[in-house]
């Protein structure tokens, strides 16, 4: 079997980095989307995975969770530079920002839980949002500025540094939040890029909704027309 078990599209970040790695050197798995934050996901998810939670890849006799150990194995399973940059240099500091947005900016998943199908209010000012925010625009434009040439993306060719900062991308769109020059022009063509429209409709299709409140999360689906 061989299966990339991911959350919603539309909601789970930490899903569609690996399965965007996947889908980019076109790994041969079968993806499932168990939905989040139903009365039995815990229960569906205690069954295949140690640790109960998205995203998980078997291959095989082989069980990987956790979105950037998924991202490693595909990167050794892919032909060289497929995944990170060729250059040293570049994939050092490629792996360097995936795993600063692996562990930090909490002020920013906070306020703007990733929702690429929705539009927002921007969420109230605080000193920590706004230092998260500023990062990331610093980030892009001098990743741009330094590793930029030959292509669109934070190190030119697209990399799964690309992957990580995807949801990122998307939250700046839902929330209204500002980017400028070429930071700005770095999440056009994020936004732009093939393979996230066809994950931007499939975000949209989805039946689920999840929402955010002060007391927790709650799910539920969508009404159709009958």
């Amino acid at each position: 079997m061989r299966q990339l078990v991911l959350g919603n599209l539309n909601y789970s970040s930490w899903s569609i980095r690996p399965m965007m790695v996947a889908r980019k050197v076109g790994l041969p798995v079968e993806e499932v989307i168990v939905p989040l934050d139903f009365p039995d996901t815990s229960a569906k998810l205690k069954e295949i995975s140690p640790t109960a939670k998205v995203p998980l890849l078997i291959w095989d006799d082989v069980t990987v969770w956790e979105s950037l150990a998924i991202t490693e194995w595909i990167a050794e399973w892919a032909p060289a530079g497929d995944v990170w940059p060729e250059d040293s240099t570049k994939r050092a500091i490629g792996r360097a920002v995936a795993g600063e947005m692996h562990a930090g900016f909490p002020a920013l998943r906070k306020a703007c839980p990733m929702d690429i199908r929705g539009r927002e209010e921007t969420p109230h000012m605080t000193e920590a949002l706004e230092s998260d925010i500023a990062r990331i625009q610093s980030m892009f434009s001098n990743l741009r500025a330094q590793y930029g040439d030959g292509g669109d993306f934070l190190f030119g060719k697209w990399s799964a540094a690309d992957a990580f900062y995807l949801p990122v991308v998307t939250r700046f769109r839902t929330y209204g939040l500002e980017l400028t020059g070429a930071a700005k022009d770095y999440s056009d063509a994020v936004l732009d890029d093939p393979d996230f429209k066809t994950l931007e409709k499939q975000a949209e299709a989805e039946p689920w909704w999840i929402k955010y409140t002060a007391d927790g999360r709650s799910s539920g689906y969508l009404k159709t027309e009958s």
